[in-house]
């Protein structure tokens, strides 16, 4: 009875109130975690997700034994429950093909290229020098053609949009800065054949000071297209004396150039709250890398102390009025 009270006491410490209550966490968290993998893995998380063959889809971040993280493919027709995982690494690291995944690939996106009717996933390739952006494309989610190297170290956190603006591809990454004073920010970059890039200016600066978001800032998941423009999560890094603290922010770009921002919320608007994004592998992480959209339902998946995968909902009206009221 001792032990009971204790560990309720400690959940009731900590978890706490947040303003506004935009995003609703499935009461089924969290909902992907290494003791229901196919195969023996240290933990999952940090998922991209799209909609593929009518069903949600998530490629996952899994990390293994060793340490090396891989990407696995699982599906499921609500998005909620019954997820089939594929019984081996969906997308493994290529070292010998790929020098620049020598130590895994990671945190993924997904999005799917209007024009072209194909699937680009952005994802982080450990390499010798640090992390690097690598982008890939599937049409099936079995076999991957890899472009390799689009962003050198240290650069992640990375997604395509899904259409050209002027006939140019374009991408969000952030790289870090290599003098943690100056911040690490949110650049945009542009490419005419998905190879080349240039044209690399700032999106969005990490702020200063006592900012939630004041160390870092980085794209959650993929850019969601809605009729005010494109709306944006990111999270922002604060550090404490405990550690790193990753939370939740707003941004709403325009529709036709989004280098143009309309709006950022100050206030964080989503952060560890629950004991399982708060103990784990990684204290006090929520960390998004895909979402899927239903209607006026936005499906969050998120990374959960850098060891499980859970969900939060949204309503997309409720976001923008939050953002333009903000």
């Amino acid at each position: 009875m001792l032990i009971k009270m204790q560990t309720m006491n400690i959940e009731k410490f900590m978890t706490y109130n947040q303003t506004p209550q935009l995003f609703k966490r499935y009461t089924g968290n969290p909902i992907l975690s290494s003791t229901i993998w196919p195969y023996k893995i240290n933990s999952v998380f940090n998922a991209g997700a799209t909609i593929y063959d009518g069903k949600v889809l998530l490629l996952a971040r899994v990390e293994e034994l060793r340490g090396f993280s891989h990407l696995c493919k699982a599906v499921s027709v609500d998005g909620f429950t019954d997820w089939v995982i594929d019984k081996q690494p969906t997308m493994m690291y290529e070292p010998d093909k790929c020098p620049e995944e020598k130590y895994g690939i990671e945190d993924p996106r997904i999005v799917k290229l209007e024009d072209e009717g194909i699937y680009a996933i952005t994802y982080t390739s450990f390499s010798e020098s640090g992390p690097l952006v690598s982008l890939a494309t599937t049409s099936d989610f079995n076999t991957f053609k890899r472009f390799g190297v689009v962003m050198p170290p240290d650069d992640k956190d990375a997604s395509l949009f899904p259409r050209k603006f002027n006939n140019r591809y374009l991408l969000i990454h952030r790289p870090a800065s290599s003098n943690p004073s100056l911040g690490s920010h949110i650049w945009l970059s542009y490419s005419p054949d998905l190879k080349h890039w240039g044209e690399s200016t700032i999106l969005l600066h990490a702020r200063k000071g006592s900012w939630w978001d004041a160390y870092k800032v980085g794209l959650g998941p993929q850019p969601i297209e809605t009729s005010e423009g494109w709306l944006i999560i990111y999270h922002g890094v604060k550090t404490t004396a405990a550690g790193s603290l990753y939370r939740l922010g707003l941004a709403l770009l325009d529709l036709d150039d989004p280098s143009k921002i309309i709006k950022r919320c100050d206030d964080w608007v989503f952060g560890p709250e629950e004991i399982y994004e708060r103990i784990g592998d990684v204290a006090d992480v929520t960390f998004p890398c895909g979402v899927v959209v239903k209607g006026d339902t936005l499906i969050m998946y998120y990374g959960a102390a850098d060891t499980t995968i859970a969900i939060a909902t949204a309503s997309v009206k409720e976001i923008l009025n939050y953002i333009k009221e903000s």
